[in-house]
């Protein structure tokens, strides 16, 4: 079916901002008329339920405008499925590009009823749109019960967006090189005490030369260590969740297990390119950690090489979590709509988040691990590998909360002056310590970490 995508330029969107200042005029649509409540349909979903036998805005026509930055044609495809069911409600589909969509969104959530309803959201500029946003319409309790991970998003007993998938790092690795080395699915590493040994067996040196790494982190420090530092029990920010603590003992044994890998167990070596994405992709690492986007990117780029996943290794058999997460957020809703487009879009997110279906094909098109209870042993997720690696123990990993992009920058800075200029780790993570609790000064930042469900023996 014709999709109504708006390709909106940044020029144009700005000339449409200005000529919005006077003042609101009542709006006309041009839609259906629905004059069937009773539609015939099912109800869906199991807490969070939708039942489509009513009808919005008691049948008179509305449209909303729906931003967004990716994949129009699988989001559009939810609101088609929507206008079928209430053919009076018209949602179009506004692709705009990632640059820029940050600057623009907060001025168009400013226009009201000629401005967006419904926005996709990224959790790392909550704080630039929250004041924008209407709660979700929908008890919180049977949120927290179709959703595992919404009650990290409860603000003040309200939800304004949840996640409708996580990712996740795993271990990716060349099923070629690895029967080459004479190993097995028996030898897949659960600890990293382990998973050194395995990297040892598929490193290839000649004449002092490394060859093929057994494995490569190149590009990877700032989250490995984040991995790695959450398995010792640290976490990145205090008690309070405002101050970075990135000092502490798990992170600074996290670093030097990292630099071992290298300089000890020669499995690796800063100089052996610096994407080991790109050095798996053309075969010259066997083993690299990655986020499950991953999939994607050897899909597009290097379909022909035959690679599988394992759960990443673990410092000991009870980590505190085995890493961090981040989720795929489902549509905000612009407080600032009209009465009606309230309506609809509230109605709307909740046909969104009780259809199983749609949320299990964004789960697919993104390699997530589906954060709907309802699809956590759903077979054709769990054949992804990037999905598949985690399942297990899904339960055990753990959200920091909307990470500000200091803390990623500094630690990828600090892991650079560690590894390529050979400063002291300590050192270099207190400098890291100092920026960002100066950023996060001036930020409204709250860590979510304390919501883990093993926080209270984090030390």
């Amino acid at each position: 079916m014709w999709r109504k995508v708006l390709g909106i330029c940044l020029a144009m969107s700005m000339m449409l901002l200005l000529s919005a200042c006077g003042s609101e005029e009542t709006a006309t649509y041009k839609g259906e008329i629905d004059t069937n409540p009773d539609k015939g349909l099912e109800v869906m979903g199991e807490h969070v339920t939708y039942d489509p036998n009513h009808l919005v805005n008691d049948g008179k026509p509305v449209e909303l405008e729906w931003w967004l930055w990716d994949a129009p044609d699988l989001f559009g495809s939810i609101a088609e499925e929507y206008e079928k069911i209430h053919p009076n409600v018209t949602i179009h589909i506004v692709n705009n590009p990632w640059d820029g969509f940050w600057t623009k969104l907060p001025l168009a959530l400013q226009k009201g009823k000629k401005g967006p309803t419904l926005f996709n959201v990224h959790n790392s500029y909550q704080h630039l749109l929250l004041t924008y946003m209407a709660p979700y319409d929908i008890d919180v309790k049977d949120l927290e019960q179709d959703f595992f991970t919404a009650k990290s998003h409860e603000i003040d007993g309200k939800i304004y967006y949840i996640d409708f998938g996580i990712m996740t790092g795993a271990i990716y690795y060349n099923k070629d090189m690895w029967a080459a080395a004479g190993l097995t699915e028996e030898d897949i590493p659960k600890t990293w005490e382990d998973f050194r040994e395995v990297a040892k067996k598929l490193t290839i040196q000649e004449n002092g030369k490394l060859i093929q790494a057994g494995f490569n982190y190149n590009g990877e420090f700032e989250n490995l260590m984040q991995s790695i530092s959450y398995q010792y029990g640290s976490t990145l920010f205090d008690e309070s969740g405002t101050k970075p603590t990135i000092t502490q003992e798990g992170q600074i044994k996290a670093v030097q297990m990292m630099l071992d890998f290298y300089d000890k167990d020669q499995v690796g070596d800063k100089d052996f390119g610096t994407d080991s994405a790109q050095s798996f992709g053309q075969g010259q690492s066997a083993m690299v950690y990655k986020w499950g986007h991953f999939y994607g990117y050897m899909n597009t780029n290097y379909p022909s090489i035959p690679y599988g996943t394992f759960e990443v290794p673990v410092v000991d058999e009870d980590p505190f979590a085995y890493d961090r997460y981040n989720g795929e957020s489902t549509p905000g809703i612009n407080k600032n709509a009209s009465p009606e487009q309230l309506e609809a879009a509230q109605d709307f997110i909740r046909f969104y988040l009780a259809n199983a279906e749609k949320q299990k094909s964004l789960c697919m098109n993104y390699s997530l691990f589906p954060a709907n209870n309802a699809l956590r042993e759903d077979e054709d997720l769990l054949k992804n590998p990037a999905i598949q690696a985690v399942s297990e123990h899904i339960s055990d990993y753990i959200w920091p909360g909307p990470m500000p992009a200091t803390l990623g920058d500094n630690l990828k800075i600090a892991g650079q002056d560690i590894m390529y200029n050979g400063k002291s780790i300590e050192k270099t993570l207190k400098t890291a310590e100092d920026i960002i609790k100066v950023d996060l000064s001036n930020m409204d930042f709250v860590s979510s970490e304390s919501l883990y469900h093993k926080y209270s023996q984090h030390k």
